[in-house]
């Protein structure tokens, strides 16, 4: 069995192979995420808000939200969208880039535009969630004031950085570099291990103390 002294011995000898290997990928998850065309989330979530407060409207509204967030999650909503802002894209390109999550806990509906400009970004889930706000607004008209469910922007889109992310690029990288460097180092100790080098090693391999050693020759 190797002790401590043993590893201490490995890591000194054959350390820099892990070291060089955490830099190569800790330098390639950098530069490969300077390469990376930058992405932008902009967020925009609305409150789904019902008239009255009392529990069968309030359960009723858990059961719909997830058909709330299917219509919006459409190439019609994305055409719409498209023709206000005067988009040069297709609709399904577009919807590609919209990502829909319902929260049953909070009554809200989140929608995130991801693309390459940030301000475009902002457009896009602003006039997204508009589209869902008009819509119950339009289906308000045929029910009676009691039974309306509102949908209501809780603030302005805000944008931010996707991806890449180089900081945690370069982290993850210099991680499994180091990681890969270890399984080289000890596999390389494996192959070497039947070589007997020191006095230790061949009371390891004999499983027996070495009364005496012969020394070397000095020519």
């Amino acid at each position: 069995m190797m002790n401590l002294i043993d590893y201490g011995r490995i890591l000194l000898r054959r350390g820099w192979i892990m070291l060089l290997l955490a830099l190569i990928a800790a330098g390639s998850g950098y530069f490969l995420s300077t390469q990376q065309t930058r992405i932008f989330q902009s967020t925009q979530r609305i409150i789904i808000q019902p008239a009255r407060t009392d529990l069968g409207l309030a359960e009723a509204i858990l059961r719909v939200l997830n058909s709330y967030a299917v219509y919006i999650d459409s190439e019609q909503v994305a055409r719409r969208v498209i023709d206000e802002l005067q988009l040069d894209m297709t609709p399904g390109y577009l919807k590609s880039n919209i990502f829909i999550a319902p929260d049953t806990l909070r009554l809200v509906i989140q929608i995130d535009a991801r693309l390459p400009d940030c301000d475009l970004a902002n457009d896009v889930a602003r006039v997204w969630g508009d589209q869902l706000v008009q819509w119950r607004n339009e289906q308000n008209q045929l029910q009676r004031r009691e039974d309306r469910v509102d949908a209501l922007p809780a603030d302005a889109p805000r944008c931010e950085l996707f991806s890449p992310r180089p900081l945690v690029n370069t982290a993850v990288g210099a991680a499994l570099g180091l990681l890969l460097g270890g399984i080289i180092v000890f596999v390389l100790e494996y192959l070497e291990s039947s070589i007997i080098r020191r006095r230790e090693d061949l009371e390891r391999s004999l499983d027996l103390p070495v009364l005496a050693t012969i020394p070397d020759s000095e020519g």
